[in-house]
């Protein structure tokens, strides 16, 4: 077989225009800097009004910049509150709604202001060097609560030199004697433990409520007298190499005085005082060794006492609890690609308020969302659908209300790939799978495309039928893109998610991926001599795995792919929790296991041009992963190719043009070894 050989230099910039019918009006690299989202969205106490994050791509900055809008839950009002330089997030409203707090980026510090709305003039209550987060009002509207990283003391093993004045020295050696030394986003961390914070609404300075070294996490609650905060954290002397082990704790605003709540095994978080004070609501985890472990909504007294779950039949992970009334508490929870918002009563009366809220994500069609409750029920909720990111969206006396329009200029006029919903049968063991299918831009039934299969990340992660700016492109290109939630995938229960377990990846989900390949080749959709495989990731690895074991696929690309589980699970950031809950034993007791779900176990057999793209600085799947993958396909004159992406971490797709890159370095990849209808047998 002859392939296309025309792209001989990969570069950004490749031309989707020539790939399609010149009448259609394609989803471009371009019209990704044009993009908004609805995020954040925050009900005004008296239930008539919203105010919510507005994320935009920056093409001058090549960043994802936000302004807080505000609008009226009747649809009489929409216009900006705070949109000058700067990036804005965490808007909350005061008590009595007169005030809105936020934080603004701007340099090297995070500030903390009032935004008072009858005058529109803007207090600085606070400017730091560690961002502030879970910024929570007190009852009164006196004060403001927060949780903020404090640097702790290490011990120093030598004495420091001293310098000469105007000497210029090499760095000091780093010295790390933690277990938790360092993360994905942030790289090699300060020693610093997270706290609790308070401070004046008309300013002053701010007081610290809790100590120890250990990290206090949110969200924060007030007890309505304004008293306490609840809040969840480990206080065990061995919290560093524990894992999923956590307990509500109270705070005494006036003397910092610890009152813990909750002590059983696991991980209780979240806590939600109801609003007259009688309960607290809360979210449990289970300590098991399984990768995937469903979290349930609890509800006990406010002493702690007489703790039940209320959600222990739903069996899925619940998550952002908001009371709905003082009996009635709100939630999060996925099911079958979709995140919907729950409601239970303190009696476990459950039901769904709202479905499909999203869109939040705009890369990959992950399922996304983020909502807010207020008097009287109400919700404000981010929703999008496959042709569009969130809009804003009302759900007030029974009656659903689209808010904005925030991407009606651009993708009303541009073509984009329609989305099908479709189930098919593993060929492992007859396990029912959903997909989806985008269809390119003018796609006529009858007629077979070349396919993408794009794998996604996790595995305890899920895709659903929402926009996708990546997945777009790829269509804009002439593909027919595919996608499936395999087993592992959450929003199946915990049986389906943890049938990866021992077993990421394998040839269980291996044979997922094929069967929708063979679903579409059966339909009639794909051109059984162009099949692509991608995936980032859990995805790379389920892409680097899958051409070990066929050399169906004309190309492949995995991105931020695991290669080798031995040296991957003692180099990344994510070891402890990793090797405790997706293996049977660390690597030097169960080397074999180790090394048969490897990729590079499988490299003796690999044919398929294979790209490699991760980000220099990924602490999650470093990029020695990648390395090793690239030279043993380069000792084995496999074509292939690693694309570097410098000062970056595991989110090689955070920054727009960087998104535009991964989709452009793919889709250069794939027309490298795309078969043409000219091309010789």
């Amino acid at each position: 077989m002859k392939r296309v050989t025309a792209l001989a230099v990969l570069a950004a910039g490749i031309s989707f225009g020539a790939l399609a019918n010149d009448d259609l009006r394609l989803f471009s690299t371009d019209d990704v800097f044009e993009l908004e989202w609805a995020d954040e969205p925050q009900i005004s106490p008296d239930g008539r009004q919203a105010v919510y994050v507005r994320r935009f791509n920056d093409v001058m900055t090549d960043r994802t910049g936000s302004h807080v809008w505000l609008t009226a839950l009747d649809g009489s009002l929409h216009e900006p509150l705070l949109a000058d330089a700067g990036s804005y997030s965490s808007p909350r409203w005061s008590p009595d709604g007169t005030r809105i707090a936020y934080m603004k980026s701007a340099s090297e510090r995070t500030a903390l202001y009032v935004h008072y709305l009858e005058s529109g003039r803007e207090a600085l209550l606070g400017s730091f060097e560690e961002e502030p987060s879970e910024i929570t009002w007190s009852p009164d509207g006196d004060a403001i609560a927060f949780s903020m990283a404090v640097k702790g003391e290490g011990e120093d093993l030598v004495s420091k030199p001293t310098k000469p004045e105007g000497a210029e020295w090499a760095e000091p050696p780093m010295v790390i004697d933690r277990a938790r030394y360092r993360t994905n986003s942030d790289g090699f961390l300060d020693l610093a433990y997270n706290h609790i914070f308070i401070i004046p609404a008309d300013g002053g300075s701010e007081r610290q409520l809790t100590s120890g070294d250990f990290h206090h996490t949110g969200p924060l609650s007030f007890t309505p007298d304004g008293r306490e905060i609840l809040f969840s954290a480990n206080r065990s002397d061995d919290w560093e190499l524990q894992v999923r082990e956590a307990d509500i704790f109270s705070v005494s605003v006036n003397s910092g005085e610890l009152t813990q709540l909750t002590d059983i095994s696991g991980v209780e978080a979240s806590p939600k005082v109801s609003p007259n004070g009688r309960y607290v609501a809360y979210l449990r985890t289970r300590n098991e060794p399984e990768p995937f472990v469903a979290t349930t909504v609890f509800v006990m007294d406010r002493d702690g006492s007489n703790a039940k779950s209320l959600t222990d039949s739903l069996d899925r992970r619940a998550g952002n609890l908001q009371w709905l009334s003082n009996s009635e508490v709100a939630f999060t929870y996925q099911n079958r690609g979709e995140n919907m918002i729950g409601a239970v009563t303190v009696n476990g009366r459950r039901r769904v308020a709202v479905e499909g809220i999203g869109g939040t994500t705009i890369g990959r069609p992950y399922v996304s969302g983020t909502y807010d409750a207020g008097r009287g029920g109400a919700l404000v909720y981010t929703k999008g659908n496959a042709q569009r990111p969130a809009d804003l969206y009302a759900l007030s006396n029974g009656r659903i209300r689209r808010l904005t329009t925030l991407n009606e200029d651009l993708l009303a006029h541009r073509d984009l790939g329609d989305i099908r919903t479709f189930t098919f049968d593993s060929s492992l063991d007859g396990l029912e799978i959903q997909g989806w299918m985008i269809t390119p831009p003018g796609f006529e039934d009858g007629e077979t495309y070349p396919l993408i299969i794009e794998i996604h990340g996790g595995p305890h992660l899920a895709y659903g039928p929402h926009f996708s700016a990546e997945l777009q492109l790829m269509a804009a290109a002439g593909y027919v893109v595919i996608y499936d939630n395999h087993r592992g995938s959450i929003g199946y229960g915990s049986e389906f998610a943890n049938l990866l377990k021992y077993k990421y990846s394998s040839p269980d989900d291996f044979a997922d991926h094929m069967s929708a390949v063979d679903w579409a080749i059966d339909n009639g959709f794909a051109d059984a001599d162009n099949l692509f495989i991608a995936g980032g990731s859990a995805g790379g690895i389920a892409t680097a795995y899958a051409i070990g074991l066929t050399n169906r696929f004309n190309a492949a690309v995995a991105a931020k792919p695991v290669i080798n589980w031995v040296s991957k699970v003692l180099t990344a950031d994510s070891y402890i929790d990793q090797i405790a809950t997706q293996f049977p034993g660390p690597p030097w007791e169960e080397l074999e296991h180790y090394w048969e779900r490897s990729p590079l176990s499988l490299v003796g057999n690999v044919e398929t041009p294979t790209m490699l793209i991760t980000g220099e600085v990924d602490y999650r799947t470093p990029i020695s992963e990648t390395e090793q993958f690239y030279q043993a396909l380069q000792l084995r004159r496999v074509p292939s190719v690693m694309v570097r992406i410098p000062g970056t971490h595991h989110g090689i797709a955070g920054r727009p043009s960087r998104l535009n890159a991964k989709t452009e370095y793919t889709l250069a990849w794939f027309e490298k070894y795309r078969v043409t209808d000219g091309d010789e047998e």
